[in-house]
């Protein structure tokens, strides 16, 4: 008997299979339920990683300024310079003279039409848009009130070039169309060419006139350059076009290039019209 039994310790016991009862479960049935589910498995973070808190954060928009932010400036210069060329007009010392500043005025006015139909297109205001440029311009004209018809025809030319070599930058920034509506209304209306000739020709006939040229040119330039600083820097919109769009303000270093490229031009200018830089 004691043989027996030690020869049956090693040996699994026998027992009935299991067997599903009526209306019970089968025993894989039964051990899938028994058993705990496993915890999900989250990636560990690297060593360091900051572990974030507190709200969602909201869906990230574009900070890009809207294409039309730069048509409100140029539009208000584009009336000035209708109404600048009117008053040089009466300055002209021919009726040919006056004619053809009077032509151009209406250049200009027209392309301030332009711009107004645009803004208007786009439901903003033209003349609540215009509103806040309005001072940095009318300041310049202030302090660059020409004093006589060769004075005027000086500024003019180095005012407007200024003037359109920065909204050329603006420009480049921008999407197609608005792109080609500025460079269309920044189109030469033919002024440029008359002022180098005739401001050529009071130079030839007496050369002093070149000296007190050169001198209304450059403090005519500076103010423009000052005021063009003054408006970007006191416009985040025009000055994040400027820098590519950078939302959290503007590069001075990326400003600071963009008027050297507009002084290197302005000496280029004063060369065409035989006055010294």
């Amino acid at each position: 008997m004691l043989d027996e039994f030690v020869g049956t310790v090693g040996r699994p016991r026998l027992t009935r299979p299991f067997r599903r009862s009526p209306g019970g479960l089968s025993f894989r049935s039964w051990r899938r339920q028994t058993t705990p589910p496993k915890p999900p498995q989250t990636r560990p973070k690297p060593p360091g990683s900051p572990l974030r808190t507190g709200p969602p954060r909201p869906p990230t928009r574009s900070t890009a300024p809207p294409s039309w932010t730069c048509w409100a400036p140029l539009a208000y210069g584009e009336l000035a310079a209708f109404e600048r060329l009117a008053e040089d007009a009466k300055l002209a010392p021919t009726l040919g003279d006056k004619a053809e500043l009077a032509k151009m005025a209406a250049a200009e006015f027209h392309h301030f039409e332009q711009l107004s139909d645009r803004l208007a297109a786009v439901e903003e205001d033209p003349t609540a848009a215009m509103e806040p440029f309005a001072k940095a311009l009318d300041d310049f004209h202030r302090q660059t009130a020409p004093s006589d018809w060769l004075e005027g025809l000086v500024k003019a030319y180095v005012g407007d070039s200024i003037a359109s070599d920065f909204y050329r930058e603006v420009a480049a920034r921008l999407d197609t169309d608005t792109r080609a509506l500025v460079l269309s209304v920044l189109d030469d209306t033919g002024h440029g060419n008359f002022a180098v000739e005739k401001v050529r020709a009071a130079i030839e006939a007496d050369p002093r006139v070149g000296g007190r040229l050169a001198l209304w040119a450059r403090r005519s330039m500076g103010e423009a350059l000052s005021q063009a600083q003054r408006v970007v820097a006191d416009r985040d919109a025009l000055s994040t076009m400027l820098v590519g769009g950078v939302a959290d303000g503007f590069d001075l270093a990326e400003v600071g290039r963009m008027f050297s490229r507009i002084t290197e031009a302005h000496t280029k200018r004063m060369a065409a019209l035989g006055l010294a830089a």
